[in-house]
């Protein structure tokens, strides 16, 4: 006797295969993309705080002030790198200074309708308010 016997995968199957894995393939690309915007926000809040921490040290190295503060060499890189970090470029972060007071924004990547600010008081955050040129304070 003899048997037909086919072996391997119907056309449709392979098909529907397919379909199945060009749509798991679609959620995972989309929540890679949310994922990695969070991630250069992170990094936009980490340079920030990179740059508290260089101008209290810039502070005390000058007698006090903060006067100048933003063209200091270390606190320059931090401001490219958040530069970097939000998409942008030479610019697109404000950094204002006084004698007194400093205050440095930018605009946060997967939250576009708020800003990150850091500034002399200690603040860190969010903010809806753009920083004005020589506004030394995020709020």
């Amino acid at each position: 006797m003899y048997y037909n016997r086919s072996r391997g995968f119907t056309l449709i199957e392979l098909l529907v295969v397919i379909a199945i894995i060009g749509i798991l393939s679609a959620v995972v690309l989309a929540s890679l993309n949310t994922a990695r915007s969070k991630g250069q926000d992170a990094a936009i809040q980490s340079d920030l705080s990179t740059i508290q921490t260089q101008a209290e040290i810039y502070y005390s190295d000058t007698s006090n002030s903060y006067l100048g503060m933003c063209a200091d060499a270390d606190i320059d890189r931090a401001v490219d790198a958040t530069d970097t970090a939000n998409g942008g470029s030479a610019g697109d972060v404000p950094c204002n200074d006084s004698a007194t007071e400093y205050a440095v924004q930018s605009p946060l990547v997967a939250d576009t309708a708020n800003d990150w600010c850091v500034d002399s008081t200690g603040y860190a955050g969010k903010t809806i308010v753009a920083l004005g040129v020589g506004d030394t304070a995020c709020n």
